[in-house]
C-alpha cells in the first residue's frame, strides 16, 4: 500500500472535473472499469498495484535520490524516541524497511499487495543481502497476523490515503495503536492535500524525489477522491485512486483513536506554511501524558505566541496601550472611544450571554491579564480559572487579583489551551477572547473545550478571523507576523463545534470592529509615541505599527471578521 512522491512537473487548475468533457483512461490490468471516477474503494488498491506497475515502482522513487533528500529525518526521529524494533506497516518495494534495517532496527515488513511484498523481498537482497521478514496483511485486521509489540510503526508513502471510509481508517489506527507498546509512536505521512484541494497541485520534489524520467501528478481531484496518473519513459500509464486527507482530519483521528500527541512537520521542517510543504509527517505518541505534564508541552505555534507574550516589549506595549486589563478587541460606540472602555464593554456583552451564578465554575483560555475573570467573579461571585500561555502575562494577572482581593475566586494556571490540564465535564462555561488565533491546531482546542465542558455547559469566545471566502493570499502580511499558516472563519468554527456536538451556535457579527479596533491602537501608539518609548524598543514599534495597519486594510477590505460566538453542549 505505498504512493509515490511527487511528480517533476506542474499541474494548473486541478479540480473537481466535468466527466463529461474528461477522457479518463487507465491501465486494463488495473480493473477500475468503464468509471474510474466512481472506484472509491478501500479494497481496490490490491487491482491498481498490478505486476507492470510494481516492477516500474522504483522508477519513481529512485532510491538513491530519495536516500539523499531524506536525510536522516525518520533515523534520527526514532532514535529521539529510545525506538529499537519497527513495524514497517507499508512497506511497498521495500526502501524503509531496507534503510531501518541498515541502520539497526529490528524491522518486520508489512504490505497488502502481495505483489509489493514479492518485489520488497527482492529488493532486500539486491541491496546488502537482507533478508526482509515479509508479512501479507490487511490492515484492518493487523493484529490477526502480527504478533508481539514494536516500539515504532512507521506508515509512509502516503499509503493511509489507500482508505476511503472513514471506519476503515479509524479501524487500522486502532491496530496500530494496538500493536505498539505503551510508550510507542506511530510515524504516518500524507500528501499535502489541503494545498492540492485549495490552490492546485505544483510537486516541487525538492524532499520527496521521483525519478527524472517519471511523472506523477493528478488527473482528478474532489474531496473525496485524488486519482493520480503515473507515466513512465516507454510511454505506458497507470493510475492509484486515493482519498485526498485533510491534515487536520488526520489529526483529529490520531487524537480520537487515543494518541496522546500528535506534532506534524512539512517537508521535514517543524515550522512550515499551509500551502508549502509536498508532504505532511505526523508522529502520534501512544505514552499516557498526565495533566501536569500536558499543561507544559507546547506546540510550535503556542510556543511561538509565548515567547513573544513573555517578551518585555509586548507585556510593556500591551499593558499600556491595548487596553490595560483586558487586551482584546472592543465594541466601540464611537470611533473615538477610550480603548478600555470598548474592551470592557466585551466582556460585559459575553457576560450577558451566558448564565453565571456564584456556583458556576468558569475556565478562560488564553486569560492574559484576568480582566475578564475578575469582572466575573465581582460581578456574579463565581469561580474563575485562568488558563494562560504567557507567566509574564499571569504575574500581572495574580498581583492584580490580589490587589482587588479576588484570590480565593480566581486561579491562574500556566498552561496552553491544546492540552488542558483539567478533568472532564469539569466547568460550567468556558470563556475565551481573541487568544484561539495563536494556536495551530484549533481543531485540538475546540476538542479540548468540549472536553472540559460539564453537560449543558457553555462557550463564549471571540477570535479575530478570516470571512469565509476570503483568498488566503490576502491575509499573508498578517499571518506572516504572527507566525501562523491560516486564521478561522465563521463557517469553520460552526461546522467544527457543530461535529463537536454543541447546540443552538449563535454567531453575533461585529465585523466592522476590526478595523475601528486596530486603527484606535495605531492611534495611540502614534499619539503616546515618545511617552511609551522608554519602555518598549524602537524596533518592536516599527513592527508593530506595520502590523496595525495590516489588519485596519484587512478589516475595510472585508477580508476580516468578528464577533461573538456562544454555543451549548
Amino acid at each position: 500500500m505505498k504512493d509515490s512522491r511527487s511528480g517533476p512537473s506542474d499541474v494548473k487548475g486541478v479540480g473537481a472535473v466535468d466527466k463529461g468533457e474528461f477522457q479518463i483512461e487507465a491501465h486494463p490490468a488495473q480493473e477500475f472499469g468503464p468509471d474510474p471516477l466512481t472506484v472509491r474503494d478501500t479494497d481496490h488498491y490490491t487491482n491498481e498495484y498490478v505486476k507492470g506497475f510494481v516492477e516500474k515502482w522504483d522508477e519513481l522513487i529512485d532510491w538513491k535520490k530519495r536516500y539523499a533528500s531524506e536525510g536522516s529525518f525518520f533515523i534520527d526521529l526514532l532514535r529521539s524516541y529510545g525506538v529499537k524494533s519497527v513495524l514497517d506497516v507499508a512497506t511497498g518495494t521495500g526502501f524503509h524497511s531496507v534503510r531501518l534495517i541498515e541502520e539497526g532496527f529490528d524491522t518486520v515488513s508489512v504490505d497488502g499487495s502481495a505483489e509489493m511484498l514479492a518485489k520488497a523481498f527482492e529488493n532486500g537482497l539486491a541491496y546488502g543481502g537482507h533478508i526482509l521478514r515479509v508479512v501479507h496483511a490487511d490492515w484492518r485486521w493487523l493484529n490477526k497476523d502480527v504478533h508481539g509489540q514494536f516500539d515504532a510503526v512507521v506508515c509512509l508513502g502516503n499509503s493511509f490515503t489507500h482508505l476511503f471510509s472513514e471506519q476503515d481508517r479509524r479501524k487500522a489506527l486502532a491496530e496500530f495503536y494496538a500493536v505498539l507498546k505503551h510508550d510507542g509512536i506511530l510515524i504516518l505521512d500524507q500528501r499535502n492535500y489541503d494545498a492540492i484541494l485549495d490552490n492546485g497541485f505544483s510537486g516541487k520534489h525538492t524532499y520527496y524525489y521521483c525519478g527524472e524520467e517519471v511523472t506523477a501528478e493528478p488527473e482528478y481531484i474532489d474531496e473525496g477522491l485524488a486519482r493520480f496518473r503515473y507515466r513512465f519513459p516507454d510511454n505506458s500509464q497507470y493510475h492509484l485512486n486515493m482519498f485526498p486527507l485533510r491534515k487536520d482530519y488526520t489529526r483529529r483521528l490520531l487524537q480520537e483513536v487515543g494518541f496522546q500527541r500528535v506534532e506534524t512537520y512539512g517537508d521535514f521542517q517543524e515550522t512550515f506554511k499551509a500551502d508549502e510543504p509536498d508532504f505532511l509527517i505526523h508522529v502520534a505518541e501512544k505514552r499516557y501524558i498526565g495533566a501536569e505534564e500536558r499543561s507544559t508541552r507546547y506546540s510550535t505555534a503556542v510556543n511561538v505566541a509565548r515567547d513573544y507574550y513573555n517578551s518585555d516589549d509586548a507585556d510593556n506595549f500591551y499593558y499600556s496601550i491595548w487596553g490595560g486589563e483586558d487586551i482584546h478587541i472592543g465594541l466601540y460606540e464611537r470611533a473615538d472611544e477610550d480603548i478600555a472602555i470598548a474592551s470592557r464593554r466585551t466582556v460585559e456583552r459575553m457576560a450577558a450571554k451566558i448564565g453565571v451564578s456564584s456556583s458556576t465554575r468558569v475556565l478562560d483560555i488564553g486569560s492574559g491579564y484576568g480582566g475578564a475573570a475578575r469582572y466575573l467573579a465581582k460581578t456574579f461571585g463565581c469561580r474563575v480559572t485562568c488558563l494562560n500561555l504567557s507567566e509574564v502575562e499571569n504575574d500581572r494577572n495574580r498581583r492584580f487579583t490580589a490587589e482587588q482581593g479576588l484570590t480565593d475566586l480566581i486561579e491562574v494556571v500556566d498552561g496552553s489551551f491544546e492540552d488542558l490540564p483539567f478533568d472532564d465535564n469539569e466547568f460550567d462555561v468556558v470563556w475565551s477572547q481573541d487568544a484561539m488565533l495563536h494556536s495551530g491546531d484549533r481543531v485540538r482546542v475546540l476538542q479540548e473545550v468540549v472536553r472540559v465542558l460539564k453537560p449543558k455547559g457553555e462557550f463564549v469566545f471571540t477570535d479575530p478571523m478570516a470571512t469565509d471566502d476570503c483568498d488566503k493570499a490576502a491575509l499573508k502580511p498578517i499571518l506572516d507576523r504572527l507566525h501562523l499558516d491560516s486564521m478561522g472563519s465563521p463557517g469553520f468554527y460552526r461546522a467544527e463545534l457543530g461535529r463537536l456536538g454543541l447546540a443552538r451556535i449563535e454567531f453575533e457579527d461585529h465585523s466592522e470592529q476590526i478595523a475601528t479596533h486596530y486603527g484606535r491602537v495605531l492611534e495611540e501608539t502614534e499619539r503616546r509615541h515618545s511617552e511609551i518609548s522608554g519602555k518598549v524598543s524602537e524596533s518592536y514599534l516599527t513592527r508593530m505599527k506595520i502590523g496595525l495597519k495590516n489588519w485596519v486594510e484587512g478589516g475595510r477590505a472585508g477580508n476580516l471578521t468578528w464577533g461573538i460566538f456562544h454555543a451549548r453542549a
